[in-house]
């Protein structure tokens, strides 16, 4: 077994871990990672979705007591059919927008410049919602309604443009319409689950000649490592944002979109397939 290859795929599924439900795009610090480890290819990709798939299932193992509650009451539960009822009406944008304009995102705006862009202008809606003045109108995820999530599932889905970052989106838009942060963030967690996990499904099938077998120990170390940090990242962003606000993380994308475009200029970095 090749053990270098191992140790990327241990690399990429730490990444993974970490960035995917912190507001920093976790796409674009694959790219990054994967292409200075020379691991950017189609093989890389389908990578990536696995290890995606891997940080997912943290959300849910994290969530597991909840997610039970939810489907046991599925039939009966009057808060349980309107929490599913509100993931399924936030997941719709996103997957009707990305059913319809995918390929024309990522043909027209994967380069250094319109992701460093997104980056940066992130950043500054970050700024923004953090230091208007709004009142906490829903402290739970429980006691929204379907307009709400109506629109928190159209700030998910401009995530479709790369570097936006999608957990940024929902949870900057959370703040804005009036969640508290707890339930901002765990609204992103939780919508999360059908989103990209209906992403990896999509992918998997349109990637599937590219799975193999003696890939297998490839995927494990990487989905090992995505699960571990993305779970504790998970945890540790709700301790967070119960004592602190999300201006870090702005600060740090502004940082992020400046290597972008520093990585292309110098031909370090292939940021566009």
């Amino acid at each position: 077994m090749d053990i270098l290859l191992l140790a990327k795929a241990a690399i990429l599924g730490l990444v993974e871990g970490l960035t995917e439900f912190l507001p920093v795009s976790s796409t674009g610090h694959l790219i990054l990672v994967g292409s200075l480890l020379h691991f950017n290819d189609e093989k890389g990709k389908v990578f990536e979705i696995v290890i995606q798939f891997a940080a997912i299932l943290a959300v849910c193992w994290e969530y597991r007591a909840r997610i039970k509650r939810v489907v046991g009451g599925l039939t009966h539960d009057p808060s349980a059919q309107r929490f599913t009822a509100n993931l399924i009406i936030a997941f719709m944008p996103a997957a009707v927008l990305g059913l319809l304009f995918a390929s024309a995102i990522k043909a027209h705006l994967f380069a250094p410049l319109p992701v460093a862009l997104a980056f940066i202008l992130g950043a500054f809606v970050i700024f923004w919602v953090e230091r208007r003045q709004r009142p906490i109108v829903i402290e739970s995820v429980d006691d929204m309604d379907w307009r709400l999530a109506l629109k928190i599932g159209f700030c998910q889905a401009t995530a479709l443009i790369p570097g936006t970052s999608r957990s940024g989106a929902t949870i900057m838009g959370g703040l804005y319409f009036g969640l508290s942060r707890t339930a901002a963030t765990e609204f992103s967690f939780f919508l999360a689950i059908p989103t990209l996990s209906a992403a990896t499904v999509h992918e998997l099938v349109k990637y599937r000649h590219l799975l193999h077998a003696a890939d297998l120990g490839m995927f494990l170390v990487g989905s090992l490592f995505s699960f571990i940090f993305a779970f504790l990242t998970v945890r540790a962003l709700l301790r967070f944002v119960s004592h602190n606000n999300f201006t870090g993380f702005a600060y740090y994308r502004i940082l992020f979109g400046v290597l972008i475009l520093v990585t292309n200029a110098l031909g370090w970095v292939q940021w566009t397939d």
